[in-house]
């Protein structure tokens, strides 16, 4: 078989690999998003550089929890798990910078403190006010970190 076909293969195999890919992600989408309550939401993971360190995602509420889930992944699982009594939260700001950038638009970040230290979320002004209603929520009984 001639060069040119084997490249021919190549680039459709490729091809037909990012389009499962893509396939994967939106159907993923969908199976989180089904039971409702997911949300765009970003976490700050790296701190090291001013307005860097920003990984996009979906937030999905579970039970006392918030789950983290990385938007380019097709792993089923959360990358991050918050539980509700941990997060305490702390204000709000407008993205700076390179923060506009790396951010959906007209999302505000988040800080709120947890026990391993400041979290940071960029989530919209709609989901903020369900976020701020889920933390100062909690049933019966259950006591907030002091």
């Amino acid at each position: 078989m001639p060069l040119w076909q084997w490249l021919l293969d190549i680039v459709g195999v490729l091809l037909l690999l990012v389009v499962l890919y893509g396939v994967t992600l939106v159907v993923r989408r969908r199976l989180l998003s089904r039971h409702g309550g997911t949300f765009e939401l970003s976490v700050r993971v790296r701190t090291t550089t001013a307005g860097r360190g920003w990984v996009l995602g979906l937030g999905r509420y579970y039970d006392d929890t918030l789950q983290w889930f990385r938007i380019f992944s097709v792993s089923p699982r959360p990358r991050a798990v918050y539980v509700r009594t941990e997060i305490d939260y702390v204000g709000r700001r407008t993205p700076e910078g390179a923060e506009t950038y790396s951010l959906y638009a007209d999302h505000v970040v988040v800080e709120c403190e947890t026990p391993s230290g400041l979290l940071e979320l960029a989530m919209s002004r709609e989901a903020l006010t369900g976020f701020q209603a889920w933390t100062e929520a909690a049933p019966p009984g259950q006591a907030r970190r002091p």
